[in-house]
């Protein structure tokens, strides 16, 4: 697809997505039109600090946003806050917003993201229940986020271990309710999910795990968490951390293909050569995972998604994938993740967990597939490197903390 068939890019979903990819297609040289549709009244903007320094205060919205509105306007993308697409016309290549209004397009990049999983119990109407998702949402949970207030965070996955931790240093009182045997089952190793186990624990959380909540109680208001053995937990406020399921309606309305996400190719194209879909809510092959198919929900998918994506509107060469990344804040503790660690077979361990500063490895028989380094920068950065080189040092060498990261990497 050149860019001398391309005049009008229409771009849904003012994510970081969405807004990577009207930002890349400007700076790549495109000159046409590209028109960036948002729900929110913010231009697009960073979620990963909602649940961390937004939730806290440390950060307000200006510090949020990636692309100011004015930005924006300067770089001439017409950005339409507030608006939502109802429906694509695939023969006729218009999009139509709620209202009625239809703008046309060239190209249509998919960038609506995900939707937070909601309870599905009785009282998950009350006041006080809560999903993290938008600046709104936290906007709504933060004045109940006060001293000795007892919070219930349903879900112990990253953004409900981030949202304890910030609860527990602004003085809540936090329990964690975990339908699995460990927190952050999903998302790594025994090991890894131990540890922060324990971190928590030391920081005054309490976790109920392999438990199931089946109510929430209360009048007008939330007061408790009914579990399914007749247990009963004191609620002021409830927040579900329990996932997200991708935005996909739009792409199944004008049946483009979709499982688990909208499926695209390598070239972020789904079965409609005019329209690509990027971020969360697309699935696509990557070469770290043997090429099969998977939908991330991350900061890298969605910037590299929108890279893939304008390169291919720009009639570029694709560029070359990066392994994927993720990062997670909690108390002092950063954690820094490259690659998939599905599949591993062996963990290899560099650092002292007592030290609060350490590495896992993870291996596939011989090959080095995955890192979660926590306050180890170089080791994040010296495995992602190493995984997608292809490289795969020996695991005696990598334990072995006398020996830099550097000149593991340089020997690859």
């Amino acid at each position: 697809m050149a860019e001398q068939q391309i005049r009008r890019v229409v771009i849904i979903g003012a994510g970081q997505a969405g807004g990577e990819a009207a930002q890349r297609l400007r700076a790549g040289g495109f000159a046409g039109e590209i028109v960036l549709i948002g729900e929110e009244p913010y231009a697009p903007y960073q979620r990963p600090p909602l649940s961390k320094k937004y939730l806290s205060g440390e950060m307000g919205v200006d510090d949020l946003l990636l692309r100011p509105a004015e930005l924006l306007a300067q770089e001439k993308i017409e950005f339409l806050s507030q608006r939502r697409a109802v429906w694509i016309d695939r023969a006729n290549k218009r999009v139509r917003l709620e209202g009625g209004h239809e703008t046309a397009y060239d190209a249509l990049i998919l960038a609506p993201g995900a939707r937070p999983r909601r309870l599905r119990l009785p009282g998950a109407d009350l006041a006080g229940v809560h999903v993290v998702r938008t600046i709104a949402d936290i906007d709504s949970v933060k004045p109940a986020f006060t001293p000795g207030a007892k919070l219930v965070v349903i879900g112990a996955g990253y953004i409900g271990l981030e949202i304890a931790a910030v609860a527990r240093k602004l003085g809540l009182d936090v329990t964690v309710i975990e339908a699995a045997v460990r927190p952050l089952a999903r998302v790594t190793s025994p090991e890894m999910a131990g540890f922060f186990l324990d971190d928590h624990t030391a920081h005054g959380v309490r976790f109920l795990l392999g438990a199931q909540p089946a109510i929430l109680k209360g009048d007008a208001r939330v007061r408790a968490v009914g579990l399914a053995d007749g247990a009963e937990i004191e609620a002021d406020l409830v927040v579900a951390g329990i996932g997200v399921e991708p935005e996909t309606s739009l792409a199944q309305s004008c049946s483009l293909p979709v499982d688990n996400g909208v499926l695209v190719d390598a070239d972020a194209r789904t079965a409609d050569p005019a329209i690509f879909a990027i971020g969360d809510c697309a699935r696509r092959p990557t070469s770290f995972y043997n090429d099969r198919m998977v939908r991330l929900e991350s900061v890298h998918n969605a910037i590299e998604g929108a890279r893939i994506a304008a390169a291919v509107i720009l009639g570029q060469p694709r560029p070359k994938q990066e392994a994927p990344w993720f990062w997670s804040d909690q108390y002092d503790l950063k954690l820094q993740i490259a690659g998939l660690f599905n599949g591993y077979d062996r963990i290899v361990q560099r650092g002292a967990m007592a030290d609060r500063a350490f590495a896992l490895f993870y291996y596939e028989g011989q090959r080095l597939i995955a890192v979660d380094a926590v306050n180890r920068p170089a080791e994040y950065l010296g495995a992602k490197r190493l995984i997608e080189k292809g490289a795969s040092p020996p695991p005696d060498a990598l334990a072995d903390i006398s020996i830099p990261m550097k000149t593991l990497v340089a020997q690859a």
